[in-house]
């Protein structure tokens, strides 16, 4: 129909088409269930086109109008596959208008019988499509491997803290221990097991698993120890102390295998490039895989660095090179004039992988693994040499204003009139 211009607006009663001067022409009701309804509720606010929608279509194309105008370009694609001239024009004022009367039109749709029922029934849908939201987004496995890693450095915060503890306390009984063995778990395992300083002995450390050389000089040490003789019943508080950083250690290695299951299950290209945990601090600080997915390779570059990179766009100075991907091996072991240039070959690679764990699901990190390998290399050995160093600039001379002209004159003028 030549000069038709129609309207197509997406509510909770159905799917609305109307003209430019708001009278409807064309409607599609919504599923009388609710199980159904949401079903298009959920997809109407994902972008897709939903059923109820698609009928509405077929109608329209048998009017034939000279343009459709639509919400969302999901359904303008939708309209232009099926043969017509469709438009987006989100919040147009149609549409509007016709959310405007809502109420009004649940009543003629049928959904609800008298107007007492309208608000429940826009608070029930309200509240399935906010439980249905959070449902989806607690169903998010990449945000497991974020608490997960989360949790991890939380507990390796409170461990550290536990062990300096730990170390104090036991050193009042046994001080030479604190500086012959620096393995913090090794450490604890001794004090936790063995308790008093008089049951070190060689078959004892060595069911431990010390090493040979170790265990000598330990029981040296525990022989000629210069500290205090303390109760069974104050060791008995000390060991269990120290069971309880030991446990800690079991929960870690626990969850480090728990995340190294979720991350190859969720994100196995970036896994395949970093590791499970590396992996997961990236998505953590992110908020998510999703979110990895759209960044650029220079903001994954210096995620974790937000403080120093402000710092610099603030007070002019060098930003940084790198932010948590400085933990991958081969960019904290290389030569600093090296560790920006491998820093910025992982992120565009990390960039790549995350998209396609996100959006693909396809494994390919045995070919970028292996792409920047190449790149690696390529860089160590273009750069084997530190850049040469600028040559100093010398100090600028600090201002002088010139002499005044005449100024020893009026000086002295000055003081032959104060005389």
């Amino acid at each position: 129909m030549k000069g038709l211009k129609i309207y197509v607006v997406d509510t909770i009663a159905g799917s609305h088409a109307l003209d430019e001067a708001g009278r409807e022409v064309a409607f599609e009701p919504a599923p009388k269930s609710l199980d159904d309804l949401m079903a298009c509720v959920m997809k109407i606010s994902s972008g897709e086109v939903h059923e109820t929608f698609a009928k509405l279509a077929e109608k329209l194309k048998q009017m034939s109008p000279e343009e459709v105008v639509v919400e969302s370009e999901e359904e303008a694609k939708y309209l232009s596959q099926q043969g017509l001239k469709a438009s987006a024009a989100e919040g147009n004022t149609v549409a509007v208008s016709v959310r405007s009367r809502l109420p009004q039109l649940l009543l003629e749709s049928g959904l609800v019988k008298s107007e007492e029922e309208v608000l429940p029934f826009e608070l029930s849908v309200t509240y399935e499509f906010t439980r249905r939201g959070l449902m989806g987004a607690a169903k998010k496995r990449d945000m497991l491997a974020a608490h997960s890693i989360r949790t991890i450095d939380d507990i390796d915060k409170t461990v550290n803290l536990f062990v300096n503890r730990l170390r104090e306390w036991y050193s009042v009984h046994f001080p030479e221990l604190n500086d012959i063995v620096e393995d913090h778990r090794l450490y604890v395992k001794l004090v936790a097991s063995l308790g008093s300083r008089e049951n070190f002995s060689e078959s004892s450390l060595k069911e431990l698993g010390v090493p040979e050389q170790l265990a000598g000089k330990i029981l040296d040490a525990s022989k000629r120890s210069l500290g205090a003789d303390i109760s069974e019943h104050d060791l008995e508080a000390i060991r269990t102390f120290a069971s309880i950083i030991l446990q800690l250690y079991e929960l870690r290695d626990q969850l480090e295998g728990y995340v190294n299951r979720i991350m190859k299950e969720v994100a196995p290209n970036i896994t395949e490039l970093v590791g499970p945990l590396l992996g997961a601090r990236l998505i953590s600080l992110a908020g998510g895989l999703d979110r990895l997915a759209t960044m650029p390779a220079s903001t994954i570059q210096v995620l974790g660095a937000e403080k120093a990179l402000f710092r610099a766009l603030r007070t002019g100075g060098r930003p940084p090179k790198h932010g948590i991907i400085f933990q991958y091996p081969e960019i904290f072991r290389a030569p600093k004039w090296q560790r920006g240039k491998i820093a910025r070959a992982l992120a565009a690679k990390l960039a790549i992988a995350a998209k396609v764990d996100a959006f693909s699901g396809r494994f390919v990190g045995d070919r970028l693994n292996a792409e920047l390998r190449e790149r690696i290399d390529e860089i160590k050995k273009i750069y084997a040499a530190p850049p040469k160093k600028k040559a100093a600039q010398q100090p600028q001379q600090r201002f002088r204003a010139p002499p005044r002209r005449g100024g020893r004159e009026r000086e002295g003028r000055h003081r032959g009139r104060g005389r």
